[in-house]
């Protein structure tokens, strides 16, 4: 699986995988989401992320949980 909306820089956020051209982690938006943030609630937010960019860290996530070799676009 690719991920063309995920970014990952080693001096960028210390290296951690981000949503391309910002600073916001794919970690952060798991976290607004874990703690009940709604997908529409995190664009709210954030208004520097898209529907897509929400959804790609939600799957970047459940691939990296599944133990599947992750390849950044």
């Amino acid at each position: 699986m690719e991920f063309d909306r995920i970014a990952v820089h080693p001096k960028i956020c210390q290296g951690k995988a981000t949503v391309r051209g910002t600073r916001i982690t794919a970690e952060f938006v798991l976290k607004l989401m874990g703690n009940g943030y709604s997908a529409a609630d995190v664009l709210r937010e954030y208004p520097a992320l898209e529907h897509a960019d929400v959804y790609q860290c939600a799957t970047y996530g459940a691939w990296l949980a599944s133990g599947n070799p992750l390849r950044i676009g």
